[in-house]
């Protein structure tokens, strides 16, 4: 069975361990912090990625932004240190550039490189039922492939970076989709509405918002699937590269704005906290009556 080696093992990155354990694939993990990876429970840990990469001919990694995958891909116990004919899979949401800086040095080394980044809670993950957004040439995407499928649908979007690219574009929605709700949904409550009619009609019209149930309707925000700090990190990603691109995203840029305020108090909160920002201007409203 092919050996993976996986580098970052936070929420994403230990999901995707435990499903590769449960279809049944040998792992290697490494973790900047050991004891996080220790905490998942399968595989065997290392010290450092080269550690982990020198074992495995599948290399995925799922890290918090490009500063993450640049560290640990770089320097002497790096993840390129030790590349030498391995498939890596870069999927984090760090945007299409640090692939694009990464593939001549992974092609050096006789290895190749797909972006993949995943779209999808970890619950879904574990599910199989995630969809995962493959960039690279046919080849290498489909000798990645088979590590893939375990995670859920896997989709060959283009050329390198794509996958990077239709990340930004998926995370862009989402937060543009929850921060509406959020809205909608406090504007509802204090239009004399019940909470759970309110929600009812949200999640009908957007399904996906049926896992944040309990943020929406009884405040509760932990454990977070995904943080509003890292929404926050995503969207400002995915604004860089549509102005850089000429695209006209005022909606986004707005939606930014108000996740960050909502950030202000709840950063390490799941993204459906952006309705304290809401709850808080409503509360100041019903003082000022």
């Amino acid at each position: 069975m092919t050996a993976v080696a996986i580098l970052g093992t936070g929420k994403m990155g230990s999901a995707l361990a435990r499903a590769l354990a449960q279809a049944g694939f040998t792992t290697t993990l490494w973790n900047r912090t050991r004891a996080r990876a220790e905490e998942v429970g399968v595989g065997r840990v290392t010290d450092t990625p080269a550690d982990a990469v020198s074992a495995a001919e599948v290399v995925i990694s799922s890290l918090t932004g490009p500063d993450a995958v640049r560290a640990t891909y770089g320097g002497p116990q790096g993840a390129l240190s030790a590349a030498s004919g391995q498939i890596f899979v870069e999927m984090s949401t760090a945007g299409p550039d640090v692939v694009l800086e990464l593939q001549p040095q992974i092609a050096s080394a006789g290895s190749a490189l797909v972006d993949a980044p995943i779209v999808g809670a970890p619950p879904v993950v574990l599910r199989g039922a995630a969809a995962v957004l493959a960039g690279g040439a046919a080849a290498d995407v489909e000798r990645a492939r088979p590590i893939l499928q375990p995670f859920g649908e896997v989709r060959h979007v283009g050329p390198l970076g794509a996958g990077a690219r239709l990340k930004l574009v998926a995370n862009s929605m989402l937060g543009t989709v929850t921060t509406a709700a959020a809205e909608l949904q406090t504007a509802g409550e204090t239009a004399g509405l019940d909470a759970e009619q309110v929600f009812w009609i949200l999640a009908r019209l957007v399904p996906a918002l049926e896992i944040r149930r309990a943020g929406f309707v009884d405040d509760r925000h932990e454990p977070a699937l995904f943080a509003l700090r890292d929404l926050s990190k995503d969207l400002g990603l995915a604004l860089d590269l549509f102005h850089r691109s000429s695209g006209d995203v005022p909606l986004l840029a707005l939606v930014r704005e108000l996740v960050d305020e909502a950030g202000h108090t709840a950063a390490d909160l799941d993204i459906s906290a952006v309705t304290t920002r809401y709850r808080a201007g409503t509360a100041q409203l019903t003082r000022g009556r």
